[in-house]
């Protein structure tokens, strides 16, 4: 058992979250309303260079931050998607190691992609029904509809806006990235990130799925090197990233903290023994150390009734990390 004494770097954490939480608020204005923003290309930036400090700061506690964020939230799901897939096209940009101009493209048009469609897609999660015949238009022309609009706030780079007009376009996965065109390539990122992220995002009509079945709907059951976009995000953020849910094999339900050197092996804390009972205290578990219990299933957030202080885990977390060699792969 772990109780961290409250330190300075505890009050650097309460911070951070709560950085991640104005992110969040700032872009669901700028998403909600952008013809009323002044400077929105440079607001667009300002938030970029947001999240890539935060996400410089500790990349496990952004990945926790994210996948909770996606698969919790329905208010505003259309900023916290964003945001989403933004994180994780950045994170994906450095594991690529692709190039200035590219990078900037493909995070902010994971930002931006859905503008043309905001309040609709706000909408859409919080409906039961299946989308009708005039949605479904609106839907199918968002695309477009997003790239005039950003055009119209002076949008001018042109990979930028290319990416947010062809962001549901269908390509191989079996191409080679390298050998695509570059707004090809981005695009079949972004479209993985952007189904990825759905995937696990409850809507009102169904239950989000668990991090592991939405890799493997996207990818199959055995990941396929030769789809690099899918081998590269579960390679990053794991099979169960953190601020994912798990049952582990000693019947405990878990919340996933840290990465590490292994896929399939975070640091978890245990939250909930066999027979329902809430602990008192999260217990942490290495998985990657012998002797503990290891990782049986993904679940998904649904499937978890448990209320989270999301300080605490991330702090928790921290602690077992630094007590011990460095748990995860930073970018």
């Amino acid at each position: 058992m772990i109780s961290p004494a409250r330190t300075a770097i505890d009050e650097e954490y309460e911070d951070l979250l709560s950085l991640w939480s104005d992110l969040e608020s700032g872009l669901s204005v700028l998403l909600a309303q952008p013809e009323q923003v002044q400077g929105f290309a440079a607001k667009v930036r300002q938030f970029d260079r947001w999240l890539q400090d935060l996400v410089a700061h500790d990349i496990d506690a952004s990945l926790y931050l994210m996948f909770q964020l996606a698969s919790t939230s329905t208010v505003g799901y259309s900023a916290s998607h964003a945001l989403v897939c933004a994180t994780l096209c950045h994170i994906m940009a450095r594991e690529f190691a692709l190039p200035g101009h590219e990078r900037n493209a493909l995070v902010r048009a994971a930002m931006t992609m859905n503008i043309g469609m905001t309040a609709l897609q706000d909408e859409l999660a919080n409906q039961r029904e299946h989308p009708n015949a005039a949605q479904q238009e609106a839907i199918r022309q968002h695309p477009e509809l997003g790239l005039l609009l950003l055009e119209r706030l002076n949008i001018t780079d042109d990979l930028w806006l290319e990416l947010v007009g062809q962001h549901h376009t269908n390509l191989t996965e079996r191409t080679p990235l390298a050998e695509m065109l570059d707004v090809d390539r981005l695009t079949r990122i972004l479209g993985t990130i952007d189904r990825y992220a759905a995937m696990i995002s409850p809507r009102k009509s169904r239950p989000g799925r668990s991090a592991t079945d939405s890799v493997r709907a996207l990818v199959g059951q055995e990941v396929d090197q030769r789809d690099e976009v899918g081998y590269m995000l579960v390679r990053t953020v794991g099979l169960c990233p953190p601020g994912t849910f798990v049952r582990l094999d000693n019947g405990d339900t878990a919340i996933v903290l840290r990465r590490s050197q292994k896929a399939n092996q975070p640091l978890v804390a245990s939250l909930i023994e066999r027979g329902g009972a809430q602990l008192d205290q999260p217990r942490l578990y290495p998985t990657a150390d012998d002797g503990t219990p290891r990782i049986q299933s993904a679940l998904a957030r649904t499937a978890v009734t448990v209320e989270l202080n999301h300080r605490t885990m991330v702090r928790l977390g921290l602690y077992a990390a630094q007590r011990s060699a460095p748990l995860a792969t930073q970018p």
